[in-house]
């Protein structure tokens, strides 16, 4: 019998819940979309999307966590959150997530600098196409040099976003 004054209680054996399993990356996807409704005033876009930052980590550093569609039900929140048009982000997201599931298929092993490459064209991709989408949705004319500092941020921020998410995936299934 276990003294009941005794606090230390053995962690081996157990596991973690399933929802934190399952919605810890979920939840900061969402808590990283929603960085955008905070008051940062800029004169040009320079702030990262972090929903898409924290989304690439955790595809990149667990391809088994989620499944392509993924991408759609995050998207739409994004699309909420960043006041593009609904559907932009659906869209874009899922073509990236195919697209790095079908560049991950081919490579037998992936290193750190390829996964800063994928992540930078993923990157490229989203926001370049975002800049499209919202100009074909009546957003004004978007000039690719007003987006340029946003990729170079965003892409230079990637390594210490999957740091991050390399923290709270091991808090994420630690029992």
């Amino acid at each position: 019998m276990i003294d009941p004054h005794l606090r230390h209680v053995s962690r081996l054996g157990r596991q973690p819940s399933a929802f934190r399993l399952a919605g810890t990356p979920v939840i900061t996807v969402m808590l990283g979309s929603a960085v955008t409704v905070l008051p940062v005033i800029a004169q040009a876009p320079v702030m990262p999307p972090f929903g898409l930052l924290l989304l690439l980590s955790w595809r990149l550093l667990r391809p088994e966590l989620w499944r392509t569609w993924i991408g759609v039900p995050l998207g739409l929140f994004d699309d909420m959150m960043s006041g593009q048009p609904i559907g932009s982000s659906m869209f874009l997201w899922t073509v990236m997530l195919i697209g790095v599931d079908a560049v991950e298929h081919r490579m037998v092993w992936r290193s750190y600098r390829q996964d800063w490459l994928i992540a930078s064209v993923a990157i490229i991709f989203c926001i370049v196409g975002g800049a499209f989408l919202a100009s074909v949705a009546g957003g004004g004319d978007i000039n690719l040099y007003l987006v340029a500092p946003q990729l170079l941020c965003t892409i230079l921020l990637f390594p210490f976003v999957v740091r991050q998410c390399a923290q709270i995936d091991r808090w994420r299934v630690m029992a």
